[in-house]
Parts: C-alpha cells; sequence; structure tokens
C-alpha cells in the first residue's frame, strides 16, 4: 500500500511484479536474447514420459528463452540454466508448468509464435510471491519500476496489478462526505 498526493494505492505485488519481469524478458529476447544463469547443480526434473519428452523436443527453443535444459534418461530432464532475470526461482514447478503448457499449445506452433504464454509462465515463477513481506526499499522499487514499465496496470493475466482510491472515495467510505 502506498501514499499518493490525493488517495492511496493498494498493489498486488506478486501480479505487478510478474509484469515487470514479463515486460524485462520481452525486451530482453528482442534485444540481445535472454541471458541465462548456470546452476551450481544441475537440477533433475522428474516427469512423466511423455512430458519429458515434450520438453527434450523444444530444448532448443527453450535455451533461446533462458532455459537450458537435457533429456536425463526416462522420464526426467537435467537443468543446466535458467533466465537470469528470473533470480532465484522454483526449478521444479518451473519446468512441470512448462511441460503442461507444452501440452497445451501442441506441436503446431513453435515457442516463439507462442511466446507470451511461455514469457508468462516464466515471468510467474520469477517473481515475487504474494504474502512475502518487502522491505521499504523493495517497494519503492516496484513503484518506482511499475511507473517506466508500459502495460504495468494489468499482469500478464489481465487482472488489475493494482486499485487507486481517492481521499474523496476513502471519506465517502468512512461517511465524511
Amino acid at each position: 500500500m502506498a501514499q499518493t498526493a490525493d488517495g492511496i494505492v493498494i498493489v498486488d505485488q506478486h501480479a505487478a511484479h510478474e509484469r515487470l519481469v514479463y515486460e524485462r524478458m520481452k525486451a530482453a529476447l528482442a534485444a540481445t536474447g535472454v541471458k541465462r544463469q548456470m546452476l551450481l547443480l544441475p537440477e533433475v526434473v522428474e516427469l512423466d514420459e511423455a512430458a519429458a519428452a515434450r520438453l527434450a523436443a523444444r530444448a532448443g527453443e527453450l535455451a533461446e528463452l533462458g532455459l537450458a535444459l537435457e533429456p536425463f534418461g526416462t522420464g526426467a530432464v537435467l537443468v543446466r540454466e535458467v533466465p537470469a532475470l528470473l533470480g532465484e526461482t522454483d526449478v521444479q514447478g518451473l519446468v512441470r508448468d512448462l511441460a503442461d503448457e507444452l501440452a497445451e499449445l501442441g506441436d503446431a506452433l513453435s515457442l516463439k509464435e507462442k511466446l507470451e504464454e511461455v514469457c508468462g509462465t516464466l515471468a510467474c515463477h520469477g517473481s515475487v510471491r504474494a504474502g512475502r513481506r518487502l522491505t521499504q526499499a523493495e517497494m519503492d522499487a516496484l513503484l518506482r519500476q511499475m511507473e517506466a514499465t508500459p502495460h504495468s496496470g494489468q499482469c500478464n493475466h489481465g487482472r488489475p496489478t493494482y486499485v487507486e482510491l481517492q481521499l474523496a472515495d476513502i471519506e465517502r467510505l468512512f461517511g465524511r462526505r
């Protein structure tokens, strides 16, 4: 929650940060490609055989989006790198969600053609979680980044990232006007 000159703004920190990460990822991909962060210890993700095969078949495209993985036996993939801008992320959850998303997208389209959905999934996993207590500096940074980011009023799924209450509205809620 933040005070403005004429009211208050209530921010959904996860939705707002998700939009910011999503927009940065799209810009990075368009400019220079998504930078990758090598994992200190590669992570094995156990999946069903079909999901592992779907991911392995798209490994080249996923690498362009910053996720380097390879087949690891039957029904598993080994993740070596993740998109750097995600920071610390739940690799297991990210890979499982991408496998599910690839099943929904089907084989007809390339990931580049479905870039928004894939970047949205990556961004979701790289965003601050709802309920996490942000420091004052983190809150300030989030608000400043929102001011400078296009479409920051909505998350990638179309939900609002903040609501604004004008002082007059607040006064009306308390029967002052």
